[in-house]
């Protein structure tokens, strides 16, 4: 993976441009089978209370729904909701016909622990991936839905054409969510795997050991480009609201993203790279909950080179 500064041209990997792609071949997939069925496929995402950001994230994955086909059965909850309410909603969710996905949204008001709610969610409707079933499945490397920020990570990879075999992979940051699944879905692909997080020693003398180095963390700029080997792969999965002084916000990733343009060979951007894959891969696993409940052929989606965004 050698270079020259002088040579060198970081790609950027475009996660807009690779969702949009996706969301296209899933409404085509739609359109196909819903005469067949007799019904669209059905996502119900549940929120609770009044977080602002939820509000936006709720609402951009009901708009992409929309885009494919999908049907939303989703609702918000007051704050005051209680577990046994939501308990039972989620049952409710669980026995529709209609509904192929369920995905609970974080974060849950202070007095609900998400825990034993996602686990009431029937592992072939967790569209998160959260469910100890899948995460079962996922160490055993069999066919399962999957958490969809790390899914979408491993997307944009393949999509770019960028050999994970053999390859040492960091990954920083260890929740359920993001580090830990995504550690083994690198691993699973052949890589050669370290975790790092909050507690790491030496974290910069770990990260510049990466060839693909993957940041999930939630503190802005916190990798700096001296942190970063030359020539790695930079997948940055932060995005971290900062007010600017004029009173408006700003998404910053975990990663000094213009000093580390000067020495990694591929990079995302935030926003526009892992985010945007995150809510494709939401509706990739409802459509392939949709046809495994149906009994149709459903896989992992696999793309072609034609598929592969700009260079």
């Amino acid at each position: 993976m050698g270079f020259t500064l002088a040579e060198h041209i970081p790609t950027c990997l475009n996660g807009k441009t690779l969702a949009q792609s996706i969301e296209a071949k899933l409404a085509a997939h739609v359109q196909t089978l819903k005469p067949q069925l007799g019904r669209a496929p059905g996502l119900a995402v549940l929120r609770v209370g009044d977080d602002p950001a939820s509000a936006v994230y709720v609402r951009a994955k009901e708009q992409a729904c929309e885009r494919v086909g999908i049907r939303s059965f989703g609702a918000h909850l007051p704050a005051r909701t209680s577990e046994a309410d939501l308990l039972a909603k989620i049952t409710d969710l669980n026995h529709d016909e209609r509904v192929d996905g369920i995905l609970l949204q974080l974060p849950l008001p202070p007095h609900l622990d998400a825990r034993p709610l996602l686990y009431a969610i029937h592992p072939d409707k967790d569209v998160d991936g959260l469910h100890p079933d899948n995460l079962g499945r996922l160490v055993r490397d069999e066919p399962g839905l999957r958490s969809c920020t790390p899914a979408g990570v491993m997307q944009l990879l393949a999509a770019y054409g960028i050999e994970v075999a053999g390859r040492q992979a960091v990954v920083v940051g260890r929740s359920i969510l993001v580090g830990k699944p995504l550690a083994l879905m690198l691993l699973n692909a052949d890589a050669t795997v370290a975790i790092a997080h909050s507690r790491t020693r030496n974290l910069a003398e770990v990260t510049r050991s990466a060839e693909i180095l993957v940041t999930a963390i939630g503190r802005p700029r916190c990798i700096t480009a001296d942190m970063i080997r030359h020539g790695a792969i930079v997948i940055d999965v932060g995005i971290n609201r900062i007010q600017r002084p004029d009173g408006k916000f700003s998404l910053w990733g975990d990663v000094d993203y213009d000093a580390a343009c000067q020495v990694a060979s591929y990079i995302t951007p935030v926003p526009g790279g892992v985010g945007p894959m995150t809510v494709a891969m939401l509706l990739h696993n409802t459509v392939w909950s949709y046809c495994r409940r149906h009994n149709q052929p459903a896989q992992l989606l696999q793309l072609s080179p034609t598929d592969q965004p700009a260079r």
